[in-house]
């Protein structure tokens, strides 16, 4: 058994004293305000019953000050002696602490320095913490700690609080975004046969009740084109994907997205309905479109330009993919330019569409401040996207690029069964000669394309990486608010 602290021990002792004074885990406690409400309220407000965690405690001898904290805001409490009674008082004095909760009704004052205050005509004790708070002035500041830690994250820096808060919302606009152009939104399998809707390396699990292999789904998509075929012209989900690959400060293998499909539009639409509908969120939570990474303002505004995978190459590796057309020209090129890319498949493995994309990322991504579209995507990089009508070679696709992430994926999607059934068929043997990332051959879907599929386009947006941006937050960690974290080896 883990050895407990002094002030651990301390603590269970005022528990059994606590117990024999009231339940000091009762079953509910009716509040009146939130903290942040009751902090706006006018003075001689009565009546007010709130909740929330104690963070700080000023102890004296008729009257006590304390802090109660929320997610959304701290609320200033008093008591005095003569309004709770003698008993309730010393009660409070000698068995409450920092991180306790507690419930208090009373009325609204303001103090002489300024401070919207409750002033205790009650108060009920609504939980215990067995484990004393971080030390006040300093909290939680390992970030290690903050991630296996979140909940004391939380309770303690009010930065983390804010990214939180600024999440939550930023999904909250998004959502209402939607809705108000009539969006549907659903549910599709997180366990699928396939792994399909997107190029990444998959986990797999198995399925003990239908004794078989099943993989945690990549993507939604083409879930979500079923969902188009089925008459919902359009649609979105917002749910976990898997991705079984690297982990860097804007990578995480399990990760929240969004995606989004609309009957009859083409990927030039979808553009236009990112740029108006990330401005409209970001200017709703910040109050403009200039947000902060680092060092760096980055202006959100205007029309965003288009710029081709071939013009970025070019211009910062001196590679031009029309004349580098084929894998073995491709990688004969990058080895002699002795560009080392960051693939965990060897490089002589990967299709012709992956490698432009790893090539892309190692030699330009990172120079993209200002948010730009990236288009002109090859097309064996794009199994489920339209080719294009006047360049068969490439596929009807962009990705919003901004501070060298990739924010948001779409495209006109294929809907000839036809040309799916080919072009997952060259996947298939891709997978097969070692590219690990390369699709699978889905019948089942090609069989729902078979029942007509009107012109769509698509998109899917990384939550934690969108936050992470608008944030300016330095890992993706960051702004996931339960991370996985290997085990520690003492968690015995």
């Amino acid at each position: 058994m883990r050895e407990l602290s002094e002030q651990e021990k301390v603590r269970r002792e005022k528990l059994e004293k606590i117990s024999e004074f009231c339940n000091p885990y009762p079953e509910r406690y009716e509040v009146t305000h939130s903290l942040i409400e009751a902090s706006k309220l006018d003075d001689g407000v009565v009546d007010v019953a709130v909740a929330g965690r104690i963070v700080f405690m000023r102890k004296m001898g008729k009257m006590s000050f304390l802090r109660l904290r929320d997610i959304d805001g701290d609320l200033q409490v008093s008591l005095k002696i003569d309004s709770l009674g003698e008993d309730v008082y010393d009660f409070f004095k000698s068995n409450v602490d920092l991180g306790d909760f507690i419930g208090v009704k009373g009325e609204i004052f303001t103090t002489q320095t300024g401070e919207k205050t409750l002033r205790a005509l009650d108060f009920k004790f609504l939980g215990k913490a067995l484990k004393p708070l971080p030390e006040k002035f300093h909290g939680l500041v390992d970030a290690e700690q903050c991630y296996r830690h979140r909940y004391v994250d939380l309770i303690m820096n009010e930065e983390t609080r804010e990214r939180f808060r600024i999440r939550m919302n930023f999904i909250k606009e998004l959502r209402n975004y939607l809705y108000s152009l009539d969006y549907y939104e659903i549910e599709t399998p997180i366990l699928n046969n396939k792994a399909s809707g997107a190029v990444a390396r998959p986990f797999m699990s198995h399925h003990n009740a239908l004794d078989m292999d099943v993989y945690l789904r990549i993507a939604p998509e083409t879930y979500m084109k079923r969902a188009v075929v089925a008459g919902m012209p359009k649609v979105f989900e917002i749910g976990r994907c898997f991705r079984n690959e690297g982990m860097d400060g804007t990578h995480l293998q399990d990760f929240t997205m969004i995606e989004a499909y609309q009957a009859y539009f083409n990927y030039e639409d979808n553009m236009k309905l990112i740029q108006n509908m990330l401005q409209t969120i970001i200017q709703n939570i910040f109050g403009t479109l200039t947000i902060t990474v680092g060092d760096k303002m980055i202006d959100m505004s205007g029309n965003w330009p288009k710029v081709s995978f071939r013009e970025l190459i070019l211009k910062y590796a001196n590679i031009d993919i029309r004349e580098y057309d084929t894998c073995e020209k491709l990688v004969a090129r990058i080895i002699e330019d002795k560009i080392e890319l960051d693939s965990d498949t060897p490089i002589e493995n990967l299709g012709y569409g992956n490698l432009v994309d790893y090539l892309y990322k190692k030699v330009a991504r990172p120079h993209i401040i200002e948010p730009i579209y990236l288009t002109e995507h090859p097309i064996s990089l794009s199994p489920l996207a339209r080719s294009n009508d006047e360049n068969p070679s490439i596929v009807d696709r962009f990705q919003l690029v901004v501070n060298g992430a990739e924010i948001v994926n779409g495209y006109s999607e294929l809907v000839d069964p036809k040309e799916q059934e080919k072009r997952l068929l060259e996947q298939s043997e891709l997978k097969n000669n070692g590219d690990e990332e390369a699709m699978e051959m889905d019948y089942d879907y090609i069989g729902a394309m078979e029942y007509g599929m009107p012109p769509i386009s698509g998109w899917g947006m990384g939550i934690d990486r969108i936050i992470q941006l608008i944030t300016g937050s330095d890992n993706i960690r960051d702004v996931v608010m339960f991370p996985l974290m290997r085990p520690l080896t003492d968690e015995k």
